[in-house]
């Protein structure tokens, strides 16, 4: 009994898949066009396979009499939903990357050159920090380790540490800013 159960569900699997592949031989290209026509190419595709989903998992529950008309009615509540959505998040103030009209800033010998002169720069004016200021700011930018933990690394209270910090970065800074 048991046994003709599941050849039986397999049957009905199989005979609801080979409709479902008749229907997208059918009617895809029609939605692909009715798609194409109202949000391009790029998104034709996903619309095309989200009213077969709708498609398939109404046809679950009751049998689809005019497929035609309730194909095209799925395909565009579909085209409603996509609508509000994009209205809720915003969607007509997001540029798609591939449309964008700037140039990619790719980088050149010159930004290269440049880039190392600062890092150098960035070197040095670490270098030239006082011994437990340096320790401080590496332990805190390099190791990510937080002032209780400088704090007790080093013998000194969290204040301390804080300050310590404090004045690296304003060394830092201001040896950049006299080197460059």
């Amino acid at each position: 009994m048991i046994e003709r159960l599941d050849h039986d569900a397999s049957n009905e699997r199989a005979s609801q898949e080979r409709d479902l592949a008749a229907w997208l031989a059918h009617y895809g290209p029609a939605l692909r066009r009715y798609f194409a026509r109202r949000v391009g190419d790029a998104e034709t595709d996903d619309l095309v396979q989200e009213v077969f989903l709708r498609l398939h998992a109404a046809r679950r529950e009751t049998p689809i009499d005019n497929v035609d008309r309730y194909m095209f009615a799925v395909a565009r509540n579909v085209l409603i939903s996509r609508h509000r959505s994009n209205q809720a998040r915003g969607g007509e103030y997001h540029q798609r990357l591939d449309v964008l009209t700037e140039p990619v800033d790719h980088l050149s010998p010159e930004r290269v050159a440049i880039g190392n002169e600062e890092y150098a720069r960035a070197v040095r004016a670490i270098l030239a920090l006082p011994p437990r200021a340096r320790a401080a700011f590496q332990f805190h930018r390099f190791e990510n380790m937080t002032y209780q933990a400088i704090a007790a690394r080093m013998g000194i209270s969290r204040e301390s540490v804080k300050e310590l910090i404090h004045r690296a970065l304003v060394r830092i800074a201001e040896d950049m800013e006299t080197d460059a």
